[in-house]
This record gives structure tokens, sequence and C-alpha cells, in this order.
């Protein structure tokens, strides 16, 4: 028991330092979209303080998966926000941009629900600083997941970047993985975390497995519902050629397009 609250607890306290540092930057930048940049951060950061903590192949390995996918997103992210004003996501979350709703309102439905999320994202790191691999097997099948995350995300970016760049480009990106979902970086994300899960959760036993599943829901829930594709697609949904594309192409698990 004394283990399991020393690993809860350091994660927490992982989290939680990551996000306050974030919010006093948010605070400078006026934007609190830049918790985007220190979602990624915060998670190596765990990860990172489980390995120290339990020492073993596969807490390190899940740092290498971890800060691979961590560290790709907080650049890209960082390289595509910079010069930019706020997210749209997130001024409908605080009902206004920072300077209107104040720092109090987006310290409480910002960086304290991100900073709990990143705690209840990393339940299959701390599962695995706390336990030996009872079920390895998991590990392959769980490579191989995080493996097709990490495609469609940098694949996805990718196109993305090189369609803005495109004077001829229509104006809808439906080319390459776009054309099969319309959140290929979402179901990157989800897949990584998914394919995390079965390296650090489900290896580690059926009980942690079971236990440690909500990480992967609740990114997944994020991703679709919360902060990702549900809110991008309100403000998408008024674009010229956006919804036919929304009528033909799946919004999240890539499809074959669908006939108009």
């Amino acid at each position: 028991m004394t283990d399991v609250l020393l690993v809860a607890g350091l994660s927490l306290a992982v989290a939680a330092g990551v996000m306050t540092l974030t919010a006093v930057a948010a605070v400078r930048a006026g934007r609190v979209s830049v918790v985007d940049v220190a979602w990624g951060l915060a998670l190596v950061g765990v990860a990172v303080a489980c390995a120290v903590l339990a020492g073993g192949w596969r807490p390190w390995l899940l740092v290498a998966l971890v800060g691979v996918w961590g560290g790709r997103l907080s650049s890209h992210i960082f390289t595509r926000s910079r010069g930019h004003g706020e997210d749209p996501r997130y001024e409908a979350i605080l009902g206004g941009s920072l300077a209107e709703v104040g720092t109090g309102v987006a310290v409480r439905k910002v960086f304290v629900v991100q900073g709990a999320a990143v705690w209840l994202v990393s339940l299959p790191l701390q599962a695995a600083a706390l336990t030996d691999p009872e079920w390895a097997w998991a590990v392959w099948p769980g490579l191989a997941v995080w493996v097709v995350g990490v495609v469609f995300e940098t694949v996805g970016d990718a196109q993305l970047t090189a369609y803005k760049r495109d004077p001829d480009r229509g104006p809808v990106m439906d080319r390459g993985l776009w054309a099969w979902t319309r959140h290929p970086n979402y179901f990157g994300d989800a897949c990584v975390w998914w394919g995390i899960w079965l390296v650090g959760g489900l290896g580690s036993g059926w009980l942690p497995g079971l236990v440690t599943l909500a990480a992967p829901v609740a990114m997944t829930v994020f991703l679709v519902w919360v902060t990702g594709a549900a809110l991008l697609e309100r403000t998408m949904m008024r674009r010229p050629g956006y919804p036919e594309y929304a009528a033909r192409t799946s919004m999240f698990v890539p499809l074959p397009p669908r006939r108009s």
C-alpha cells in the first residue's frame, strides 16, 4: 500500500507542478492554449518519475514510448501555435478569453482538469512501476498499436502542413489520411495510449489491466467529445465545404470514404 501511495502521489505531484508552471506561462502569454504544449511534457515527466522510482525494463520502455509521442506532439503544437491567439476551443470552454474570464476560471476549468487528466491517463505508467510484467506478451501488440498511432499522428500532421502551403488547395483538407478520417491526429493519439495501456496496464496482469483501463478510455473520451474533435467540429462546420466533407468522411475511426 505504501508503494501505491508513493507512486500515485509522485505522479500527482509531477502533474500538478507542470500545470502550475503552465498556468503562470498562460497568464504571461494571455492564452490558456499553451496547456496543449505542456500536456505531452507532463506525461513524459510522470513516466520518468515512475521509471526512476521503480527501475526495470518496462518503465524505461514506457519512458521511450511516451517521450517520442510527447516530444513530437509538444514540438508540433508549439511550432503551429506560435504567433497565434487563443484557440477557439478554449474560449468555448472558458466562456470567453482569459482576459475576460480571469485566471481563477482558467485554473478551475482548464488547468485543474488537465492536471487530473494527466494523472488518470498515466495509470498504466504507474502500474508498470508497481508490478513485474505478469503478461509480458501484451508488450508486443502494445508496441504495434503505438506505432500505428504515431504514424497516423505524424503523417496526418505532415499532410495538413503540406495542404496549408499549397496555393491550389481546395476549401477543405480531404487528402491522404484525411479522406478516411476527419481527425487522423486525434485517432493516432488514442491509439498511442491504447498501446501504452497494453504495455503498462495489461502487461502487469488482468487486475492492473482492468484497473488502468480507465486511462485509455478517458483519453479517447477527451479526444472525441471533450477537448478534441467535437469542439473543433463546431467551428469547422461553419467553413464552406466542410459539411459536405463530413457527410462522406468518418469523424474518428478511419473508414473508406462514403459516396456522395
